[in-house]
């Protein structure tokens, strides 16, 4: 049976790929780089898992895809600094390839699709890299060597056999190419509207099919299922997260140790954190809400606590502001809504000098995104410094906002209990803390509102897509009831659990 898509594909063109090689060289010629330098970068390499013959998915180096937009691994890529002009090295496969894994190509198909100057197509790879280069008479390459902030990995730096013969600059390349990356051009925009639509989609999606009864891990296939099906998004752009009821408070909940392997029982409040990625441009949502569709008074309450320091965040949002300000002051509403509520009493200046919005919300307000769900560029060497007081310190960016960034604003209220009971335990927070009524929560789980937006001139545009008002969410959920369909509840077989 042939089955009709609703969405047709984003062409990408590679001119996008283009223009961030043009925005580089400019940016490296404004250095005053030395002449005839060449900017070398090496792609991802396909790996086999262990010790096995099995294919990990390839996934291409980021850096590499932001410069070439190319999806084949173990490629080698240069750009003449002065020119622009881009050439790729492609290895030449054996013959044996073509009978297990298709078509071998000549190197004009390459130049063609990755729209470059000219393609190396050769036996080895490594050594015709050298020959090339000193052909051009290249002076300094400028490879890739630099920390990153996110993660603490340091890149891989490309390297090849005899690049000891020639002047090798590793430290300018990172922080330029890096800053590149932060600023988006409307290229790269558009393809980010793309994955958040076809992602928010899914999340409707989702929405409208979950029941009580399913496992964990059924909502997270439907999501996978569906940005594949209907976005060409064979890549997620992180472990989904698929959490319900309690492990709503575990904030990268749904990995190998917690698989997303619970059953959702009717009441739990579902936190799905989950985004697609289409040319390795991610998105990032987080939609929370009663796996029956019906939010109750306790649910209604934090999760409009949390929806409100989100909205306050947008409308503050613009270039000039620090994303340490933004922070701050969804900390702000958060308390004046836990007080409000009656988890909270007393004054919300002296809750925020001891950082008591730490222990309900203790992950930063948001991040970077691009090429990466947690994209380069948020310490940046003559930056702002991280923060140290708790909550700051896991701000992945203390940055000044400026147009072109794209970031997530994901505020959440967690009801963690080991932070809970540490805060209990502690008496400049535990004064504040009204502890009958927070026992009232102590299976709640949590709840996080993510949406992925783009600095403006003046503000900022909304790149997510989902329902965020209870009503809204309440409306879409009754009306995949209404429609309710067996085919499509999920619990295809019985669950049997071992």
């Amino acid at each position: 049976m042939r089955i009709a898509l609703d969405t047709i594909l984003f062409p990408v063109s590679m001119s996008l790929f283009a223009n961030n090689r043009k925005r580089l060289c400019d940016k490296l010629k404004a250095k005053k780089v030395p002449e005839n330098s060449i900017v070398l970068l090496q792609g991802g390499q396909q790996t086999q898992q262990d010790s096995t013959d099995r294919d990990i998915t390839f996934r291409q180096e980021s850096y590499f895809q932001w410069c070439f937009g190319v999806t084949e691994p173990d490629c080698f890529g240069t750009i003449e600094v002065a020119s622009g002009k881009a050439v790729l090295f492609i290895p030449k496969l054996p013959k044996e390839y073509q009978v297990w894994m298709g078509e071998i190509y000549p190197p004009s198909h390459f130049q063609a699709k990755y729209a470059v100057d000219d393609v190396k197509f050769v036996q080895d790879v490594i050594s015709q890299i050298s020959e090339e280069l000193k052909r051009i008479n290249a002076g300094v390459l400028l490879t890739l060597n630099g920390l990153n902030t996110d993660s603490g990995h340091t890149t891989r730096e490309a390297a090849f056999d005899g690049i000891s013969s020639f002047t090798v600059n590793n430290e300018l390349l990172h922080p330029v190419i890096s800053e590149c990356r932060v600023i988006k051009t409307e290229q790269e925009l558009q393809v980010m509207r793309y994955v958040n639509r076809v992602s928010s989609d899914a999340h409707k999606e989702l929405m409208r099919r979950i029941r009580p009864g399913w496992m964990e891990y059924q909502a997270e296939s439907l999501f996978k299922h569906h940005v594949y099906t209907h976005g060409g998004c064979r890549h997620v752009a992180y472990t989904c997260i698929g959490a319900t009821g309690d492990h709503c408070a575990i904030l990268h909940y749904g990995h190998a140790g917690a698989p997303n392997d619970r059953l959702i029982a009717d009441g739990d409040m579902c936190l799905f954190d989950m985004g697609g990625e289409y040319y390795c441009y991610a998105s990032d949502i987080t939609c929370s809400y009663p796996v029956n569709g019906k939010f109750t008074d306790d649910q209604k309450a934090i999760y409009n606590a949390v929806l409100k320091s989100n909205r306050a965040v947008q409308k503050a949002l613009k270039p000039g502001v620090s994303w340490v300000d933004m922070h701050l002051l969804a900390d702000r509403v958060q308390l004046e809504e836990l007080v409000k509520i009656g988890i909270l009493h007393g004054d919300v200046d002296e809750m925020m000098a001891v950082r008591l919005g730490a222990v309900f919300m203790p992950h930063g307000l948001g991040h970077f995104m691009g090429h990466d769900v947690h994209d380069v560029g948020g310490y940046p060497v003559d930056g702002p410094e991280r923060r140290t007081e708790p909550g700051l310190r896991s701000l992945r960016t203390a940055r000044t906002m400026e147009e072109g960034m794209v970031l997530t604003i994901e505020p959440g209220i967690y009801f963690n209990w080991p932070m809970i009971e540490q805060a209990l335990n502690n008496p400049e927070m535990s004064r504040f803390i009204n502890a009958d009524v927070i026992q009232r929560f102590r299976n709640f789980g949590g709840v996080r509102i993510e949406d992925d937006v783009a600095v403006t001139s003046d503000g900022m545009e909304m790149l997510t897509c989902v329902p965020r008002d209870v009503d809204e969410i309440e409306r879409l959920m009754a009306e995949g009831r209404a429609n309710d369909n067996p085919v499509l509840r999920g619990n295809l077989l019985p669950i049997v659990k071992a």
